[in-house]
């Protein structure tokens, strides 16, 4: 089936939520004009239709390949990235002193979502790329951000983010790999790291390495880590590609999903060159690694929203094709489209408006990007809050839509040529990469709670109750409210134990106040096709949805205890 790109919805959501109307009459995003919204919008659909969307099939089936030279991705992809290059779609959110349109984060995120929905593994290659660029802007030296900036902004050579080694897994404390000085400014580094998305390719001129490692007498754990930026190619006099730098694809991993993106093993200095140079200050590479994490968050929690949307228009699809039975009670016992079953229209609605409240999350943490960037404290408070929501949220929800696509499809949805299959099994990393969802839900309990003296919780609590009407979700504003401020002085174990049913919570009433608020917006604003969906997908949403979230109160409630009375041997009984 083609893709088709959720411009209309797109567009509502950066009116009524993202607010975009306020950030373009900044003078910092005076370009982003509602003509030009709607043509980045409307030319990122086409482009993704019919330039990603149709390799994504190949790329699941006859995915990247390991050779001595390097990976080779399959056919078409290296003409389809070299279109994405020359249209200056990575151009969109990045600054203008280097080649950029300098347009708001949550419009770029808007066509990222967009490319991911066509192609949910082609387009982790821009999504570490945009993850290269915040870590250089933010840390890097004038002279590495003019060598290297304008070439990530234009996609002309991607970026990497290397945490991960094989000992270390989530504990990036426990990390190996080795800096030593080459003198001149210059590091020597060494090691191997692990599950490097588009760590090796044959799509750009060169690859921008961002990793971590520890120099000689560096202190233990975290705090003895610095960053260093190491590219494949080392730049010439020119500030072109050179010398090769001792970078080398050691594999790739064979994967549940996302075939079309190389995972890759990656040795540094096997032959003892490998030339890397530091980003920021020796022993602070934590701290310039969570500006590009953070990011990296955000936008895995905008691949839920890839894959969800996708999934939903597919199974939309075939419950409207696929004819089955009559419906039941009818006098006419002919035999309808599936859509029709009461059944199969709880699934797609349940898509529907998961997938909506997924996007209206995701977003509203994109523009406080914006808005933080501009000096806003209380927006930096706002995405501190939540980004641990975002991920967590957005990607559970992912997994849920696209689980129920296949269950749409039924037996079909289990046999991969209708592709149903193919979301399910992209949509299963995103709930562990670039944090794990646990250790989003322990940020959120652990520090974020706590954040500007629990005036980041409050405040979040204070506006989504000024507008809130649900009595359901008034409801479930009180309990996050009473729960939050519970674990905000428990103990440890007890604030963990609870974290995960409280995350959900808190995100369902963000994503309920959300469709709440964009449902009165569609009643307004009239009635074609568009707004009766939207008034009935957030109606479901805020009274079906919300609810269920009251239920996880006993969970969050409840001391970690319990989960210890079966000592760990007894779990194999």
């Amino acid at each position: 089936m083609p893709f088709n790109p959720a411009v209309r919805e797109q567009r509502f959501v950066l009116d009524h939520v993202a607010q975009l109307a306020d950030l373009a009459a900044t003078e910092r995003f005076a370009d982003a004009t509602p003509d030009l919204v709607d043509a980045v919008l409307e030319g990122a659909g086409q482009f993704a239709a019919g330039e990603w969307a149709p390799l994504a099939r190949e790329g699941d089936t006859d995915g990247p390949k390991w050779t001595p030279e390097g990976v080779k991705m399959p056919a078409g992809y290296p003409e389809a990235y070299k279109a994405y290059v020359e249209g200056g779609w990575g151009t969109i959110g990045a600054p203008g002193d280097f080649g950029g349109q300098g347009l708001p984060f949550v419009l770029a995120s808007a066509v990222l979502e967009t490319l991911g929905g066509a192609n949910m593994g082609f387009a982790l290659a821009p999504t570490l790329t945009v993850g290269a660029i915040e870590a250089l802007l933010h840390h890097g030296t004038p002279e590495q951000q003019a060598a290297y900036l304008p070439h990530l902004a234009t996609g002309e050579w991607t970026g990497t983010m290397n945490l991960t080694e094989p000992q270390a897994g989530s504990d990036v404390g426990a990390l190996r790999a080795r800096a030593e000085p080459a003198g001149d400014g210059k590091w020597k580094i060494s090691g191997t790291k692990i599950f490097i998305s588009f760590g090796d390719h044959d799509m750009a001129d060169n690859i921008v390495h961002l990793v971590l490692a520890r120099t000689p007498g560096a202190p233990e754990g975290t705090r003895g880590i610095s960053l260093f930026l190491v590219p494949k190619y080392r730049l010439d006099a020119d500030g072109k590609p050179g010398a090769f730098n001792d970078v080398r694809v050691v594999s790739i991993e064979h994967k549940m999903g996302l075939h079309a993106s190389p995972t890759c093993v990656l040795s540094f200095g096997d032959n003892g060159d490998c030339i890397g140079e530091l980003i920021g200050p020796e022993n602070g590479g934590m701290r310039a690694m969570f500006t590009m994490m953070n990011n990296a968050r955000l936008n895995v929690g905008l691949q839920g929203v890839q894959v969800a949307e996708a999934a939903t228009q597919k199974a939309v699809e075939y419950a409207r094709e696929r004819i089955q039975s009559a419906r039941a009670g009818s006098a006419d016992k002919s035999p309808v489209a599936i859509i029709e079953h009461p059944d199969v229209r709880r699934m797609l609605m349940r898509m529907k408006a998961q997938t909506q409240a997924a996007r209206a999350l995701v977003y509203l943490a994109s523009t406080q990007v914006d808005r933080a960037g501009m000096g806003d404290e209380a927006a930096r408070d706002r995405l501190e809050i939540l980004t641990p929501l975002a991920k967590a949220h957005g990607t559970d929800l992912g997994n849920e839509v696209a689980s129920l696509g296949v269950q749409v499809h039924g037996g079909m949805g289990y046999i991969e040529e209708t592709g149903a299959a193919q979301f399910f099994r992209d949509a299963r990393i995103t709930p562990i990469y670039e944090g794990t969802n646990g250790i989003q839900a322990a940020d959120l309990v652990g520090r974020k709670l706590g954040l500007s003296n629990g005036a980041a919780f409050a405040t979040l609590i204070a506006d989504m109750r000024a507008e809130a009407e649900d009595s359901a979700l008034r409801m479930l504003i009180d309990a996050c409210d009473e729960v939050g401020r519970r674990l905000a002085t428990a103990d440890a174990d007890d604030r963990l134990a609870a974290s995960y049913p409280f995350l959900t919570m808190l995100s369902v009433a963000v994503c309920g106040w959300l469709m709440e608020r964009q449902g009165r917006a569609a009643a307004e604003e009239g009635g074609d096709d568009f707004l009766r969906m939207k008034r009935a997908v957030c109606g479901f949403y805020v009274a079906q949805i919300v609810p269920e979230a009251l239920g996880l109160h006993a969970a969050a409630t409840a001391p970690a205890a319990g989960l210890y009375e079966l000592p760990a041997e007894l779990f194999a009984a």
